[in-house]
């Protein structure tokens, strides 16, 4: 069985799709609360969705309460698998080999096997496949040329197009990877139902804006 690290992404959403394609059992849908907004891991932004995304897709949801603090936190997720019956992990990373790395030891520590399906592949097909099989929005903008009007843009062909013309002149990582900004699933194959919300408020300051989401159900 296998147990599944999301903060309720793009990423680790398809990459939980992906597992359940292949015929993996996915038990656990396993969240990282870091108090420090500015987790080196962690997301931080919607986070209560995860426990709505576990019970859509019929998977007991785990939450593992952290500081945040860089390698600290590493300690945290570590301590709160190891008391799982689980065979393997599934993670979301594409390119930061920090967290791919991280997670891969924690995997060793633990004698788990890691499903990491995005790993290494090219963001723009990864990307189109955000766009043709899951519902995903921008909670979080947090970079050059990423303003706050894309806040609860859902990911789709023509704004994959406008992220590729931000990338060329800004430098972003067109799939946010590098933190330039954050989504969150709404939809997906294994979800019984979509995730709703009853309203929602705006963050904006210099550097981020953030859409939080409120009344999710």
């Amino acid at each position: 069985m296998y147990a599944a690290l999301t903060s309720g992404g793009k990423d680790s959403v398809l990459s939980i799709q992906m597992a359940m394609d292949k015929g993996l059992d996915v038990g656990y849908i396993v969240c990282v609360r870091p108090e420090n907004p500015d987790s080196y891991m962690f997301h931080s932004s919607n986070l209560d969705a995860v426990r709505l995304i576990a019970s859509r897709g019929q998977m007991e949801y785990v939450e593992i309460r952290s500081h945040g603090r860089k390698e600290e936190e590493l300690a945290d997720l570590k301590n709160g698998l190891q008391s799982l019956p689980i065979t393997g992990l599934i993670a979301g990373a594409i390119a930061s080999r920090y967290q791919y790395e991280r997670v891969g030891e924690i995997a060793k520590a633990l004698d788990l096997e890691i499903f990491a399906p995005l790993w290494e592949r090219d963001p723009e097909w990864i990307m189109e496949q955000v766009a043709q099989r899951l519902d995903a929005i921008i909670v979080v903008c947090a970079a050059d040329g990423l303003g706050d009007d894309l806040l609860g843009a859902h990911i789709d062909e023509a704004l994959i197009d406008r992220l590729k013309r931000i990338s060329s002149r800004n430098r972003i990582h067109i799939a946010g990877e590098g933190g330039e900004y954050e989504t969150l699933t709404l939809n997906a194959p294994f979800y019984s139902e979509p995730i709703h919300w009853k309203g929602e408020e705006r963050l904006v300051s210099p550097g981020r804006s953030e859409l939080i989401l409120d009344g999710l159900w």
